[in-house]
This record gives C-alpha cells, sequence and structure tokens, in this order.
C-alpha cells in the first residue's frame, strides 16, 4: 500500500499531479480543499465552520480538518492507499493523521513537497480565481496571507517527515507533463 501527502503552497499544482498519481497507482486522492468544499455546499456544520475560516483567508483549525479526513479515509477501506493533498499542514496534524492511520495500520510512505516560486504562485490562483469563482484565489492579500501562513506553519513539517525519511522535494515548474514525470520517477525509486 503507497499512502502519500503532497505538499505545496496554495496553487502549486497539487490537485492537478494528485490525479495523474491517482491513476498511475490506483490510489484514493483525498484533497482537504475538495473535501471542504463539498462540506460547505451540503451545509454540514463541520462545513459551515470551516467556510467561516476559509473567507478570511486562514487556515481551518485541525480538528475540524481531521474529522472531514478520517471520514473520507473510512469510505474506503479496500483502498491500494491515498493521497493526501493539502493535509498535513502542521506538525501537530502530521500526528493527528499518524495517529489515526496506525489505528488503520497504515503509516504515511512519502511526503512529495512541489516547489514553486510565490510570484508565480499569486499569478496561477488570481487565474483560477478568475476562473473558478473561488473568493480566496481572488484577493491577492488574502493569497499573501496564506502564503504567511503556510511558511509559518508547515516549516516544522518538513523537519518531522525528513526525520521519518519520508520528505522529498519536486521541482513544480515547467510543464505539467514533465512535473508529473518527476513525480513518478521518485516514487518509483522509493516504493
Amino acid at each position: 500500500m503507497i499512502n502519500l501527502i503532497l505538499f505545496g503552497k496554495p496553487g502549486s499544482g497539487k490537485g492537478t499531479q494528485a490525479e495523474f498519481v491517482k491513476s498511475k497507482y490506483d490510489l484514493i486522492h483525498i484533497s482537504t480543499g475538495d473535501v471542504f468544499r463539498y462540506n460547505i455546499s451540503q451545509q454540514t456544520d463541520l462545513g459551515i465552520l470551516a467556510k467561516s475560516y476559509m473567507e478570511k483567508g486562514d487556515l481551518v483549525p485541525d480538528n475540524v480538518t481531521i474529522k472531514m479526513l478520517e471520514a473520507e479515509v473510512n469510505k474506503s477501506p479496500d483502498a491500494n492507499g491515498f493521497i493526501f493533498d493539502g493535509f498535513p499542514r502542521t506538525t501537530i496534524q502530521a500526528e493527528m493523521l499518524d495517529e489515526f492511520l496506525q489505528t488503520k495500520d497504515l503509516s504515511i510512505s512519502m511526503t512529495i513537497a512541489l516547489d514553486v516560486d510565490e510570484d508565480i504562485l499569486i499569478e496561477r490562483l488570481i487565474n483560477r480565481g478568475k476562473e473558478s469563482g473561488r473568493v480566496d484565489d481572488q484577493d491577492k492579500s488574502k493569497i499573501q496571507n496564506r502564503f504567511e501562513e503556510y511558511n509559518k506553519k508547515t516549516s516544522t513539517l518538513i523537519d518531522y517527515y525528513k526525520n521519518q525519511k519520508k520528505f522529498y522535494t519536486v521541482q513544480g515548474l515547467g510543464k505539467i507533463n514533465e512535473i508529473t514525470q518527476r513525480i513518478y520517477n521518485l516514487i518509483d525509486s522509493k516504493i
């Protein structure tokens, strides 16, 4: 079983790359953003709460996020593995995910970080916001706030996964298929 975390700032291509990896390795893709949007559109209690944070450009609290992700994992007990896209973002979340996975006799195989310059990401997000209508992608100050939160809270995650020898970086610039091939080469060399 392969359990991956795709790691990177908003707009780095995690969702796009997760779809390719999901298909190639027959994994279940759990996108935190998609899970949030589903819960918000269904107006679940967790979704309403998550929306209040997202509209301010803040990260959703750990206990809300992990409850949503646990429900998603529990929907697929016979999966070949999972790709976690957008979670964890903090060491506490990583520990919570590890503890939850251990109850299922699972663990994270590797964490892949997509590395892209912030100026390029801002341009990508604003364009995505225009196309999708996502409020959190249309305001440069909210995007910058998300980057600051990401940088502040996720810096310790790098050490967390490096200490477990599970952290790898992939250059996230270039043609989509080139980035995808870099990820495949990395996974195939380590798993």
